[in-house]
């Protein structure tokens, strides 16, 4: 069973958000979600049975000025949105991902795992990995890598953490949504191609990381990251003119009540325009595709707290709105 948001003054920033809902027994479908937590039926207001949130940001350039001239109507369609049940945002065709891309993260991560002999004092060398991490940020490239659609769950389902992940971690990241094409797009540009922002947390199993059998291939993101339901997401989408600076960005999750990670965006080495731009030169970033910017410092590792069953935790991103999710072991389901 899903555990339920919180109720709040405002849900998110600015005068609309996108969500996909459903009532009981109903089908899924695209919602205007106003900030006092009323609802409208996009495929009423755009008279499109088949209408869904990816195919609104497939039109997005001709759309958006509509969504905005619905927010601003009160009239009797409006429902209200505890009647419904709310999905991830929105089905993408590509989830982009990206690791080490919090600077303090990274250089508390370089002290942590520091050479044999090396016995330097911690502010020594807590000073170089920072000297590395500006480096790193004007000469360096992102790091970002692929997940899958199938990982994505609504912000308050469950979270089923399989049988064979020992160690499940959790990451909190803004995510953007793209809402034009964007392939080789300058840095100068890929903000023009972005709809909105999301919250997503891109859980991780530690044991998994690194193939046991094979550890000069590197990396498995497919079975560390990519269960189903291990990237929750959403509520919604908020729109980019509702938030004035994705670089200045609170993100806070709690495990159970107690805060574990709490840091701005401004420690991104690579910023939003920076990863979608770099993501594009290579792929074909399509409208509802994810650009996942990496998760701050506090993650279980560093608490040496794993994530079990019956853990909840709460996910906030300045304006964006929050998200609960509860940890459900597989046995025990």
């Amino acid at each position: 069973m899903s555990v339920k948001p919180e109720a709040a003054s405002a849900l998110f920033a600015g005068p609309f958000a996108l969500a996909t809902l459903s009532a009981p027994e109903g089908p899924a479908f695209p919602a205007l979600v106003t900030p006092d937590a009323r609802v409208r039926d996009l495929r009423v207001a755009f008279d499109d049975p088949q209408l869904t949130t990816r195919t609104l940001l497939e039109s997005w350039d001709t759309v958006l000025p509509r969504l905005r001239a619905l927010a601003g109507t009160a009239d009797g369609d409006l429902q209200p949105l505890a009647d419904f049940r709310v999905h991830a945002p929105v089905e993408p065709r590509q989830v982009f991902q990206s690791g080490a891309n919090y600077r303090q993260h990274v250089i508390d991560l370089h002290v942590a795992h520091r050479a044999p002999g090396d016995e330097r004092p911690e502010a020594e060398r807590r000073a170089e990995a920072a000297e590395i991490m500006d480096r790193r940020a004007a000469e360096d490239l992102p790091y970002v890598f692929i997940g899958l659609p199938s990982a994505v769950t609504g912000p308050y389902d469950d979270v089923v953490l399989p049988t064979w992940a020992e160690n499940p971690d959790w990451e909190l990241e803004l995510a953007a949504v793209i809402g034009r094409p964007a392939h080789r797009v300058s840095v100068e540009e890929a903000l023009d191609h972005v709809a909105g922002y999301t919250i997503a947390n891109d859980l991780t199993d530690r044991a998994t990381v690194f193939r046991r059998d094979m550890p000069q291939i590197g990396s498995d993101w497919l079975r560390s990251k990519n269960a189903p339901g291990f990237t929750p997401l959403g509520p919604w989408i908020v729109p980019t003119a509702s938030i004035a600076d994705p670089g200045d960005l609170r993100l806070t999750l709690k495990l159970n009540g107690e805060k574990m990670q709490d840091e701005s965006t401004k420690d991104m080495i690579f910023d939003v325009a920076r990863m979608v731009s770099y993501a594009s030169q290579t792929a074909r970033l399509l409208p509802g595709d994810l650009v996942l910017t990496g998760s701050p410092a506090g993650n279980g590792m560093h608490w040496g707290r794993l994530l079990r069953d019956g853990d909840v935790m709460d996910a906030t991103i300045t304006g964006l709105g929050a998200q609960r999710t509860r940890c459900v072991a597989e046995a025990a389901r």
